[in-house]
C-alpha cells in the first residue's frame, strides 16, 4: 500500500469513528420519566441509589467521589451532605420526577416541565453542559417537604453530580403558587395581615431548587412589597392594643413552625412582670379574645396561634426572658 493510499485509508478510518462516536449522541431535546430510555434510566436509578446510600450514612470521601470538581471545593458541600443526611434518614424519600436532557444550546437552556396549572415550572440552566440527568424526590408525607434534587452532567472527565440541593417545596401541605392564590384570597377579604404571612410563606417555596422557576415569583415579590407597606401604613408597629387595659403592644407578627406546620406568631411587650404568669396568661386571653378583629384572618383556618409576652425588646445581640403561650383552635 502506498503513503498516499494508506494516508487515505486513515482518514476514512477516522470519518467513520467521528460518524459512529456522533452517533452516539442524541439530537437535542428532554424526555421526562417514562419518555426516558430503559437502559438509561436504570443506569442512573443504579448511580442514584448509591450516592443516596453514601448520602444517609455521610460518607464523605464516597460521596465527593462522584460530585464535580466545583462541588468538591465549595465549603459549603460538607453541612449540604450532613443536611441531606439527616433528610433521607427522617422521611421516607421517593423519586418523584426525572429528566434526561441534551442541551440545544450553549449559553443557556431552558427545561419546561409540561406540569399544567397552577404548579407549572420551568428549570433554567446557564452555561449547561452537553448532556444532564435530573432527578427529584419528596417524602411521602408533603405537609412541610422539602425537594431534594440530583443533578447528574456529562463532562470532560466522566459523569459527575453537578447539582445537590434540599429546599422547602410545601409549607402546611401547600406549595409556593398555592400559597400565593391563599394570600391574594385573603387580601380580597381585608385580611392583611393574614395574606402577608401568607405571602412570605409562598416566598420560601418558590425556589425548590437553583434553576426552578414558578411563573408567578416575580408577582409574588411585588404583591409582597405592596402587603409590608400597608401593614407598615395601617399598623405602626409597636402597635397598641388599647381595648385591653395593660395596652400590650404588639411589635413583631410572623410565621414560626412547630412539630405540625407553620403558624401565625404574635410577640409583644407586656407591663406585667414576666414571674407573674398567671397575670401574664389572663392578659393573654383577653388579646386572643379581639386578636381576630384587630387582625382580621390571623385566626381563621388555623390549628393555632403562638403568642410571645415580653418585658423588653430582643435583639440579635442578647436572648431576652419570654412566656411563651399557644392557643389552639383546631384540634
Amino acid at each position: 500500500m502506498s503513503p498516499c493510499t494508506f494516508s487515505r485509508f486513515k482518514l476514512l478510518t477516522f470519518l467513520i469513528v467521528c460518524i459512529t462516536s456522533q452517533g452516539c449522541y442524541r439530537s437535542p431535546g428532554v424526555w421526562k420519566n417514562e419518555e426516558i430510555n430503559g437502559n438509561v434510566r436504570a443506569d442512573f436509578h443504579a448511580r442514584t441509589d448509591e450516592l443516596i446510600t453514601y448520602i444517609k450514612y455521610n460518607q464523605i470521601k464516597r460521596v465527593k467521589g462522584v460530585l464535580s470538581r466545583e462541588l468538591n471545593s465549595d465549603n459549603y458541600t460538607e453541612p449540604l451532605v450532613e443536611h441531606l443526611s439527616n433528610r433521607f434518614k427522617d422521611d421516607n424519600y421517593r423519586l418523584w420526577e426525572e429528566y434526561y436532557l441534551v442541551s440545544k444550546f450553549i449559553d443557556a437552556d431552558t427545561v419546561k416541565s409540561g406540569v399544567t396549572g397552577i404548579n407549572k415550572y420551568n428549570m433554567v440552566f446557564s452555561q449547561p453542559p452537553h448532556e444532564m440527568y435530573i432527578t427529584f424526590f419528596l417524602p411521602g408525607k408533603k405537609q412541610n417537604s422539602y425537594l431534594i434534587s440530583i443533578i447528574w452532567s456529562k463532562l470532560d472527565y466522566g459523569w459527575r453530580v453537578t447539582g445537590l440541593s434540599a429546599e422547602p417545596y410545601t409549607k402546611n401541605g401547600y406549595t409556593g403558587p398555592e400559597l400565593y392564590n391563599l394570600a391574594k384570597d385573603a387580601y380580597n377579604k381585608g385580611d392583611l395581615i393574614d395574606a402577608l404571612l401568607k405571602a412570605q410563606l409562598a416566598g420560601t417555596c418558590m425556589n425548590p431548587m437553583p434553576e426552578w422557576q414558578y411563573p408567578d415569583a416575580d408577582s409574588l415579590a411585588d404583591f409582597s412589597g405592596r402587603l409590608i407597606a400597608l401593614a407598615n401604613e395601617k399598623y405602626r408597629f409597636p402597635f397598641v392594643l388599647d381595648q385591653i387595659p395593660t395596652k400590650p403592644k404588639i411589635f413583631r407578627v410572623f410565621n414560626q413552625d412547630n412539630d405540625e406546620g407553620w403558624f401565625p406568631t404574635v410577640d409583644y411587650l407586656s407591663i406585667i412582670k414576666l414571674k407573674d404568669e398567671a397575670a401574664i396568661r389572663k392578659e393573654n386571653a383577653q388579646i386572643r379574645k379581639i386578636i381576630g378583629t384587630v387582625m382580621p384572618g390571623i385566626d381563621k383556618d388555623k390549628k393555632y396561634v403562638q403568642y410571645s409576652a415580653f418585658n423588653e425588646l430582643p435583639s440579635v445581640k442578647r436572648e431576652v426572658d419570654r412566656v411563651e403561650m399557644t392557643d389552639t383552635l383546631k384540634k
